[in-house]
């Protein structure tokens, strides 16, 4: 075996055996996410199963002579306060402190200081945005997993920068890992704030560098199944008066698996089919910026009309 595939052979049994190890943990400790009238799943499931996603980084990290230190440090920050969220809920001036801070830690280890503080201001706006509406998204069994390979995976196949293409592979093993244990009809474990929070960073972290080098905005695009069911589903929840911070079941993937009934894994492998479609699309399309909006305008519109039909439906039926 190539030395290289040995050590990433290695990187996945080590990934594979500490993520039974923190089962182990999280039952002896009680970390579980136990069903509510706001949740999709039946059965308690472990939760925070997705701090795979920062041990995969941390060791890249250790491997690679400490690379990457400020994005590491972003990382540790959100993913351990994410995890401690996950144990017992935490204020939210923390979550936001420590995003925010985490952005800076993003963009300096980027190289992106040196831009107009309004660009600066909105980059850091964006990147909240980011990581909250990916740990909003993360509601059925698979979506994280597969919308993450969905995202990660194009920008793998297509990276210059062997440093940048290494961390993309760990963060892909740390996926299908994870994939292994929560892709299923009754999963293993969640990925939890933890899960979620850190795989944001890292996407985060990829897109900016890759917005950078190519200087083509379009690549916000990779986010844009996400992007369009959180901000439409706020958009909503405003319009409603509702609490847009508390727990609800208004995404539509929420709904067709809530109310239709539609199995998870399908739900999830829809919603990461597509956005592979578009990432793939984007990819090939140039940096013309009718791209981006071409696609928002079309993204809207199909998320409308879906909505409007499930939820027309759901009326009759009723």
């Amino acid at each position: 075996m190539h030395p290289q595939l040995f050590t990433y052979f290695i990187v996945a049994v080590l990934l594979f055996g500490l993520e039974l190890l923190y089962f182990r943990v999280a039952e002896r400790f009680r970390i579980i996410d136990r069903p509510n009238e706001r949740s999709s799943h039946a059965h308690p499931t472990i939760r925070g199963g997705g701090i795979i996603f920062l041990i995969a980084a941390l060791l890249f990290s250790l491997f690679h002579g400490g690379s990457y230190p400020l994005l590491m440090g972003a990382l540790l920050l959100s993913g351990l306060v994410s995890f401690v969220d996950d144990i017992r809920s935490l204020p939210t001036w923390m979550r936001f402190l420590s995003h925010l801070c985490s952005g800076l830690l993003v963009l300096n280890e980027a190289g992106l200081t040196g831009l107009p503080a309004v660009y600066l201001l909105v980059i850091i706006i964006l990147i909240i945005g980011i990581i909250n509406a990916y740990n909003f998204m993360d509601g059925i069994n698979g979506i994280t997993g597969l919308y993450g390979l969905a995202v990660v995976a194009p920008l793998f196949f297509t990276e210059q920068n062997a440093q940048i293409k290494d961390l993309q592979l760990y963060t892909i093993i740390g996926l299908l890992v994870f994939l292994f244990f929560n892709a299923r009809k009754k999963a293993r474990c969640f990925a939890g704030d933890v899960g979620s929070v850190t795989m944001a960073i890292l996407i985060v972290f990829f897109l900016i560098v890759r917005i950078a080098e190519t200087q083509n905005i379009n690549y916000l695009g990779f986010l844009l199944l996400y992007g369009t069911d959180t901000v439409l589903t706020i958009v909503q929840r405003l319009y409603l008066r509702e609490n847009i911070l508390k727990a609800h079941r208004r995404h539509l993937f929420q709904i067709y698996c809530n109310e239709y009934k539609v199995p998870h894994l399908v739900m999830s492998s829809v919603y990461a089919v597509v956005q592979f479609g578009v990432n793939w699309y984007i990819i090939g399309a140039g940096n013309s910026y009718q791209v981006l909006s071409t696609l928002i305008l079309i993204a809207g519109t199909v998320y409308i009309l879906l909505k409007f039909m499930a939820y027309r439906g759901l009326r009759k039926q009723g």
